[in-house]
């Protein structure tokens, strides 16, 4: 029996297909017809049209699986259904996953479902390491804007790659690649996972992190072009997702110091396909909110008491500057281990916005290129506190 879906949507569906392609919704009726029409040509163009289109939704309002259903797919198969379990995209995913088991799937593709800059080569893409052998997960690799992916650039692509030792740009960048051996990873631990932050945002970094840790295989990068979506306002609408993605990385930092402590190189996750040359579309971040925000999160006792010997100077420049903030992340990171608390986390929230507007300053001026080699250069700052931090967890 399923744990993700009810089993009586599996009667109408074939019993074997190559390729499932996974996109997940909430309230997405303006943009999912687009998504679901692009991934049909790329399954009829790349995988001899043998696959399945799937929409788990999470209980929309605005009919979004309804119009995923009128869409013209061609001759691609394709179902809608909500999913089972607490509301988030995680729970979505993790019904694609076991749904792709169901039907015997060599790979999954996961698009997410407010895409504008999807096209159908991003199938080929996207499952053309599994199909080859190279690789059992692939992740995006993005033309993005300096100011799109926030929590990416300043925890989790930092994170991940100094601890864990492969350098991947877009851990948490929501259109994957997955095969049929992190199908079965994914699945020996979905129960138990079904009832946290895993079955929200904390889906994108338990899925790569797991793929790095889980997998004789290296994870690949696909070199996808822009990603054009519907972009966040870090200071507005990103503290509910800080505090499920970061809280999910921290728990799998703390559980699995065996396997990354004695990792000391870090290697470029090899990049599949040529980058293509697009521009990105301008992003605003309003800095002066971010510094509001950081002010005003610091009233907090609990937050500044992360803040710590740095309290006076971050008041003061109302923002932090990357060392203070590599060192609260690390401080904050050793003590979440002693019991996991996800206050912590939550405390965390406003100085993450000082260190958005940190580096929103110091890049104001900065094309695209400049300012991704800030944030890769970012990484010796974090890669520096590795030896500390396993002395302490």
């Amino acid at each position: 029996m399923s744990i993700f879906f009810d089993d009586k949507i599996l009667q109408n569906l074939p019993k074997r297909v190559k390729v499932v392609v996974g996109i997940p919704s909430y309230n997405n009726a303006e943009t999912i017809s687009f998504v679901s029409k692009t991934a049909a040509e790329g399954i009829v163009e790349y995988c001899d049209s043998n696959g399945l289109i799937v929409n788990a939704d999470g209980g929309s309002k605005d009919g979004t699986k309804e119009v995923f259903m009128k869409t013209d797919t061609k001759k691609v198969p394709k179902i809608a259904y909500d999913y089972i379990g607490l509301p988030g995209k995680g729970s979505a995913m993790l019904s694609v996953i076991e749904l792709a088991k169901n039907l015997d799937a060599e790979a999954i593709v996961f698009l997410d479902s407010d895409l504008k800059s999807v096209r159908p080569w991003w199938i080929e893409r996207l499952t053309g390491p599994i199909m080859k052998g190279l690789s059992d997960y692939v992740t995006p690799y993005y033309v993005r804007h300096k100011y799109d992916g926030t929590i990416t650039n300043q925890v989790c692509y930092p994170l991940v790659t100094s601890l864990f030792g492969q350098a991947i740009r877009q851990p948490i960048g929501g259109d994957f690649g997955v095969g049929k051996n992190m199908i079965d990873v994914y699945l020996e631990t979905a129960s138990s996972v079904a009832k946290t932050d895993v079955a929200k945002f904390g889906i994108d970094i338990w899925m790569t992190t797991n793929a790095i840790l889980n997998s004789n295989k290296k994870v690949y990068q696909a070199a996808l072009g822009a990603k054009v979506h519907d972009p966040k306002d870090p200071g507005a609408d990103l503290s509910p997702m800080f505090k499920q993605v970061v809280g999910t990385l921290f728990d799998i930092i703390v559980d699995s110091v065996s396997k990354w402590k004695d990792i000391e190189s870090i290697e470029e996750a090899p990049i599949y396909g040529e980058i293509p040359q697009v521009a990105v579309e301008p992003i605003n971040i309003n800095i002066e909110n971010l510094k509001k925000q950081l002010l005003e999160g610091l009233k907090n006792e609990e937050t500044k008491r992360l803040a710590n010997d740095h309290l006076e100077i971050i008041m003061k420049e109302k923002k932090l500057p990357l060392q203070i903030w590599v060192d609260i992340l690390f401080n904050t990171l050793t003590e979440y281990s002693k019991n996991k608390d996800k206050n912590l986390v939550e405390s965390l929230v406003p100085l993450y916005f000082g260190r958005v507007a940190d580096f929103a300053e110091l890049t104001k001026d900065m094309n695209e290129v400049e300012a991704e080699k800030v944030i890769k250069d970012q990484i010796n700052a974090f890669a520096n506190k590795k030896d500390e931090l396993m002395k302490k967890l």
